[in-house]
């Protein structure tokens, strides 16, 4: 089985991804239509009813604004998934538009010559068998499968979430890790609120292990784990990296995740716009500056409208951030 190598350096998978620097986050799906941040998997499938989905202006403003790879959300806590799968009713093939998101996504990154990425919820609010680990552990087997194994071309990371709902040995992160890596070799793989006692029953981790407390050798709770994540928070200054799991130490780097706006938004809701930007283009800018000298990443989450399509404000932001960076292109 494939696992991580002890190691107190990047790898060269490890340094790839500390090189793409800055990505975008597009938070979509069936919550949008529900103007809520995790529904319960209760919604109808025709809830989900894009008009104009348009994943190339999701690949375009990330090009544009100097960003290197597209995160976008295969299935949320609310188990609705964005790709034609087979292992499920309850995904889009059954929804108001059947368009595969996934697949969008990876054209459009294709064409922009951008690498994509993929946020994938270990939590599951709507599979019948969630509580049965063996029979749990294959569903997502099967799903990941169908996301890795190269119908969507490469995928240079996988965002899990959700750990925090089961114990963190009920996840079965040794099979996902070894399937992972099996399909996608330079796939890199971080699991949020990772950092903390492997022994964890579940729930949040303690404000010990949030990332402005990190210490060197902090043990690893959800392992395997490539890099770190805890949204949406900041390291602090003199960042560490590494951590450490049954005496074996590892390096990890921190990829930090924004919202754009006020309130913790990650989804599009009714009244998303009339909330204000979480950062100004000068705060956002620093933070980058401060995370790329670390060694680490930043990905800026800019929620895509009920129509399919992000948000002019939160371009306008982004692209003011991108001039004072000098990292703008032109397409």
């Amino acid at each position: 089985m494939i696992t991580m190598i002890p190691s107190q350096s990047p790898n060269r998978y490890q340094q790839g991804q500390i090189d793409r620097k800055f990505g975008m986050f597009v938070h979509y799906g069936i919550n949008t239509f529900l103007n809520q941040e995790w529904s319960d998997g209760t919604a109808a499938p025709s809830t989900y009813a894009p008009t104009g989905l348009d994943c190339e202006q999701w690949a375009r403003t990330a090009y544009e604004a100097g960003m290197n790879y597209l995160l976008v959300i295969t299935k949320h806590h609310d188990g609705f998934c964005m790709w034609d799968t087979q292992t499920t009713r309850y995904g889009v093939r059954y929804a108001g538009n059947q368009a595969d998101v996934v697949q969008q996504a990876a054209k459009a990154c294709k064409k922009y010559g951008i690498q994509l990425a993929l946020y994938y919820s270990l939590w599951d609010r709507n599979c019948p068998f969630y509580q049965d680990d063996e029979a749990y552990t294959a569903y997502m087997l099967r799903q990941l499968e169908e996301l890795m194994d190269g119908r969507y071309g490469e995928v240079v990371e996988l965002w899990l979430d959700g750990g925090w709902d089961k114990p963190c040995a009920r996840w079965g992160l040794d099979k996902i890790y070894d399937l992972v890596k099996r399909l996608q070799p330079g796939c890199q793989m971080g699991v949020n609120h990772c950092i903390g006692n492997h022994e964890w029953k579940g729930g949040f981790a303690s404000e010990k292990y949030h990332p402005d407390q990190y210490e060197q050798h902090d043990p690893i709770a959800l392992f395997p784990s490539d890099f770190r994540l805890l949204d949406p928070y900041m390291p602090k200054d003199e960042d560490p990296k590494i951590y450490s799991y049954h005496g074996e130490l590892y390096y990890m780097p921190f990829e930090a995740t924004f919202c754009s706006r006020e309130g913790m938004c990650w989804f599009y809701s009714d009244g998303y716009e009339e909330k204000f930007p979480l950062h100004t283009p000068e705060e956002l800018a620093r933070c980058y500056r401060q995370l790329i000298g670390q060694q680490n990443l930043l990905v800026v989450n800019l929620p895509a409208n009920k129509s399919g399509r992000l948000v002019q404000s939160d371009i306008d932001n982004l692209m003011k951030t991108a001039d004072l960076l000098s990292i703008r292109r032109t397409v």
